[in-house]
């Protein structure tokens, strides 16, 4: 019974393994609403009429004031992906059944507080152009959890070797941290703690083809609420995006880059490189984080072939207050992920853990908060009007571009995948000895 049992646990967390890093995606598996609703109709200027005789013919004419408001950007539709229970299973599968007897509401609160899921966004490439994949991670590590020793021995706490080619990966921690090394020799250490200083997103561009590993940073420090303490959690949660490349970017050389939090104040000028510039409202209300595109006139200084925004919004106070952006006219599609709290955009609720995606037309998003705190994750880029052909951990162009990146894979041109447990100078080792064509 104990092995069959085990043999069961060991299978789903398996798949959901699997699921996550070897999910395939093909266009057209699962469209997105029966195309995009149209655009509403922009607003136009009250028309004005002006009697000849109250113009004098000497003078210039008259200022005429236009009553033109900006269009705004509405819903097309709203989707909730499955959040699969992982690290620990034990509290994912807690909350899932939490969510049916207290509501999936109180149950993202639960969540937000002990972690345990994983909820992978499958979107489709064609209508979400250019994003491929948005991943949300909540988990907690605990001292105390024997479990955890356990499915350490089958299931590591992270990700291992593994290779990509023809994408970006924006890993945006927002609490813990990650380890990170890959097949050119980089080692990197980043996170949302003070022992990160700030570098708190990994921007990789895997180009013609990298392998790496992604670790969870359980070991340095406990939360800072249990610092001191026998029994300890480490907390971890992140936002991973796959933000494709244009074909002509795709067998660019690979890097991987930390970006640092920048606040802005008043008398800055431009954010310096490698930061993510953060923006403050006037009454406070609202903390926008710009990892990339440009928002209220300041820009991120990442640099992107892709054409696209990645922007975080806090919404910080208990009182209603609402938050206005400025879509790129380019920017056809748009997205957002409510991770915390609810808010209300064209006069409807949008609860915790879903989904939205926004009409193509239309120049502004306003949203608001009317039930306090919430933290909204928005997407929106040009389509890149390419074909795309993705598979597992690999965005092509064609079917045939990826059984050739598998191909290089097996043959060594990314070099050779090697055991999490190496110790890092064993990786070196092997990393030189087994060196990357790119």
């Amino acid at each position: 019974m104990v092995q069959k049992l085990n043999k069961i646990i060991n299978i789903t967390l398996l798949a959901v393994n699997i699921v996550l890093s070897c999910r395939a995606f093909s266009p057209g598996s699962r469209p997105l609403a029966a195309a995009l609703r149209k655009p509403s109709a922009p607003a136009h200027p009250t028309s004005l009429r002006i009697s000849t005789d109250q113009i004098d013919t000497k003078s210039s004419f008259p200022t005429i004031q236009s009553t033109t408001q900006p269009s705004q950007r509405r819903i097309a539709k709203t989707e909730k992906f499955a959040r699969l229970p992982v690290w620990p299973v034990w509290q994912g599968v807690f909350l899932f059944f939490a969510s049916k007897i207290v509501g999936q509401e109180v149950a993202a609160e639960w969540e937000d507080k002990i972690g345990g899921r994983v909820c992978p966004n499958f979107l489709e490439p064609t209508s979400t152009a250019p994003f491929v994949l948005l991943v949300h991670h909540r988990h907690a590590f605990m001292n105390w959890d024997p479990i955890r020793y356990i499915q350490k021995t089958f299931f590591p706490e992270g990700f291992p070797a593994h290779p990509h080619r023809g994408f970006i990966t924006v890993t945006y921690i927002l609490k813990g941290g990650f380890y990170h090394r890959d097949s050119l020799g980089i080692k990197q250490s980043y996170g949302a703690e003070e022992r990160h200083e700030g570098k708190h997103v990994q921007w990789l561009t895997t180009g013609a083809g990298i392998q790496h590993e992604e670790m969870w940073d359980v070991s340095s420090a406990p939360d800072k609420k249990d610092e001191g303490k026998f029994l300890t959690t480490s907390s971890q949660e992140l936002y991973q995006i796959w933000l494709n490349l244009p074909a002509a970017h795709k067998m660019s050389t690979p890097d991987a880059r930390l970006l640092e939090a920048h606040p802005m104040d008043s008398s800055s000028s431009s954010p310096p490189s490698d930061t993510t510039p953060i923006i403050t409202s006037e009454d406070g209300s609202t903390i926008t984080t710009i990892v990339a595109g440009e928002h209220n006139g300041v820009r991120a200084p990442v640099e992107c072939p892709t054409n696209a925004s990645i922007i975080r919004i806090e919404f910080t106070q208990k009182d209603p207050s609402t938050w206005t952006h400025t879509l790129p006219p380019t920017h056809e599609n748009a997205m957002l992920y409510i991770r915390k709290g609810s808010v209300e955009i064209d006069g409807q609720r949008i609860p915790p853990h879903h989904t939205v995606y926004l009409t193509p037309g239309g120049e502004q998003l306003t949203m608001k908060a009317l039930e306090g705190e919430a933290d909204v994750l928005l997407l929106s880029g040009e389509p890149l009007r390419e074909p795309i052909a993705s598979q597992g951990s690999m965005v092509m162009n064609t079917q045939e571009e990826i059984q050739k990146a598998y191909g290089d894979y097996q043959r060594g041109f990314m070099g050779l995948p090697w055991d999490h447990n190496l110790k890092d100078d064993e990786w070196r080792d092997h990393v030189e000895q087994n060196p990357s064509k790119y």
